[in-house]
């Protein structure tokens, strides 16, 4: 049976899901094809959102016009800011959600989107047919179910995650299967293969899950939710989202029982005991990983989350194996509170297959095949975070190229999802990618707050902001400039002015405007009321981002500085067929970097590991800037 579809999405987790809602928004008929319909937007590991960095990511996704963080809202358990004792640019929300009810709303938020055809079939075929145009080029013209069925389609989005060509190891046992004992995407690895793409193995794991009712709660220390939650998205009502219950969480930590166990049985890892070839994640280890490279820590902290409000299930965040089920069980009840902790399922490490970034361009589009995009996992990433970020670029992107229209290129000024992609697609990973604070160079510019004020406007010109959202967006944004000029022109008034820069530790002169009081790290809008008789009645958004803008109003005015030096580099474009190998001045490295990598513009090719300064003033020479 055949078909005809403009874009076809290859799986529905947390990146297939934003690419075809990207699309479909934008007009682009899509099909999300899924190997199982009841795993759309699965969350085989920690059922939470968010985290330092991945937080901003979620803002950010709200940002450009995603679903992640209104569906996020709505199945909020407990919520909580991260990093709250250091500056706003770190600042990271991080929330538990309901596993099941996060799913359920997500399906059906697919199945009632205009344009969208939510499909269940395993895609074993990618069809594609070299362009005539003598570059070797080859270009997509369809997909192949496993039962036979041709779709045809003018694009396609791969976001297979951790179920291609997927294995789970438990011990010294393994099988072939995807996440939570789903189905593997078998047969597409070879397919991508033929049509002329890298792939590499890298591993990933998950902890047990343990029974609520077998846990002694009493032994644990409990981590309750913040007071005032803030939304990820504008279209979450605040009121109602503080009206929630919030579940706690638990900290737990291992001791020198739990550690004499996992070394004695550490050979009977999988990971230990050579099974493994994949690379796994060297900011979320395996517990028995942890014991080896940090043989000196007497403990490591573990936290015991919940799954949803209808399950007893619970998640130990931190507790990653792929140690056999007994010695689980053993290291398990060496844990405080956890002596009578019953397993509902054990840990499992899993390899799969994903593409090497770098053979991709910043828009995600495959340099070999002509409408070949890839997002999330298959990246090389991890984190259902990082792979919602690059589901929604590439599903603008692959619509944008079907309606004919210029791509959507971030610049790492504009966000964290920019800096995700500009690293992957310019310098590669060797290890499944994290998102963190300190990959960006440009931390003040990019905080959660400011997240709309960087792309909303983007997410308006590809058509995914409406004209509704947009103008509130553009009221907040003047809102927040006339605020902060107010408060750098009105001066503090009250009669007990004295008493209060006393109070503070501050010298008693006269002429401080409310700006400068707000500067000083001790004081924050809330304690200026009593100097400010006539503040206007604000949101919290608006003041939260008028306050960040004048706190650190110095160093942004130095990042700036530094993203307009920058900017000469980013604004010179590298023809894409430049012959990097007839010009003299680059060292050997280089050419073999650049032409590897093909930059789209000069800043990029100055980020490639192998490019020396002195390689960068040979092209700008080449270029005739220099």
């Amino acid at each position: 049976m055949e078909h005809r579809i403009q874009l076809a999405v290859i799986g529905a987790g947390h990146a297939g899901i934003e690419a075809a809602l990207a699309a479909a928004r934008m007009g682009v008929d899509t099909v999300l094809f899924t190997i199982s319909l009841d795993a759309v937007a699965n969350m085989p590991c920690n059922p939470s959102i968010g985290g330092t960095a991945k937080g901003h990511l979620v803002y950010e996704i709200d940002a450009l016009g995603g679903e992640m963080g209104r569906a996020a809202d709505a199945v909020t358990l407990q919520s909580r800011t991260l990093n709250l004792g250091k500056g706003a640019a770190v600042h990271s929300k991080r929330i538990q959600a309901d596993r099941r009810k996060y799913q359920i709303l997500m399906k059906h938020t697919l199945e009632t989107t205009p344009h969208l055809h939510p499909m269940q079939g395993e895609i074993t075929d990618i069809l594609t047919e070299e362009i005539a145009d003598g570059s070797g080029r080859r270009r997509v013209t369809g997909v192949r179910t496993s039962i036979g069925e041709t779709w045809y389609c003018d694009a396609a989005v791969v976001c297979t995650g951790t179920y291609l060509d997927s294995a789970i190891f438990v011990g010294h046992n393994t099988y072939k299967a995807g996440p939570d004992g789903l189905l593997p995407a078998a047969g597409l690895s070879a397919s991508l293969r033929n049509a002329g793409v890298t792939l590499r193995r890298f591993k990933t794991g998950t902890p047990p899950r343990i029974l609520r009712s077998s846990v002694h709660f009493e032994e644990l220390e409990e981590q309750p939710g913040e007071e005032v939650i803030t939304p990820y998205s504008v279209y979450t009502s605040a009121k109602r989202l503080n009206k929630i219950k919030q579940i706690s969480c638990h900290i737990v930590y291992t001791n020198e029982e739990t550690h004499r166990i996992i070394k004695e049985n550490i050979k009977k890892s999988a990971m230990y005991s050579g099974m493994i070839s994949g690379v796994g994640p060297r900011y979320c280890p395996s517990i028995e990983d942890k014991i080896v490279r940090f043989a000196d820590k007497e403990r490591h902290q573990l936290f015991l989350e919940p799954l949803g409000t209808d399950t007893e299930e619970m998640y130990l965040q931190g507790f990653s194996t792929s140690l056999p089920p007994d010695v689980q069980d053993a290291m398990l009840r060496t844990l405080p509170g956890m002596k009578d902790a019953v397993i509902t399922r054990y840990a499992y490490a899993i390899e799969y297959d994903c593409v090497d970034p770098t053979e991709l361009y910043p828009t995600l589009e495959h340099k070999k095949i002509d409408g070949l995009f890839g997002a999330g996992q298959f990246n090389g990433t991890s984190g259902y975070e990082e792979a919602a970020g690059q589901g929604l670029v590439a599903g603008i992107n692959a619509a944008l190229k079907i309606k004919g229209e210029p791509p959507m290129i971030l610049k790492r000024t504009d966000g964290y999802i920019a800096t995700l992609i500009d690293d992957l697609v310019t310098k590669g990973t060797n290890e499944p990618y994290r998102m963190m604070t300190a990959r960006s160079e440009y931390r003040l510019l990019l905080r959660q707050d400011n997240a709309d004020a960087r792309l909303t406007p983007i997410g308006y010109r590809v058509g995914l902001i409406d004209a509704k959202r947009y103008a509130k967006f553009k009221a907040k944004m003047r809102a927040v400039e006339v605020e902060k000029e107010r408060l750098e022109k009105s001066f503090a008034q009250s009669s007990k002015l004295l008493e209060f820069l006393a109070a503070h530790g501050m010298p008693a002169k006269p002429g401080y405007t409310l700006a400068d009081l707000l500067r000083r790290p001790q004081l924050e809008y809330g304690d200026l009321a009593e100097l400010d008789p006539e503040r206007p009645d604000l949101s919290d958004d608006i003041i939260k981002t008028a306050v960040c803008d004048i706190k650190y109003a110095g160093y942004i005015k130095r990042q700036l500085a530094e993203v307009r030096r920058q900017a000469r580099l980013e604004e010179v474009r590298l023809p894409e067929d430049m012959d990097y190998a007839s010009i003299g001045g680059l060292r050997i490295e280089a050419v073999q970097k650049l032409t590897a990598i093909k930059p789209l513009t000069l800043g990029q090719a100055s980020r490639i590991s192998g490019v020396s300064p002195a390689d960068i003033s040979v092209l700008l020479i080449r270029m005739g800037l220099k």
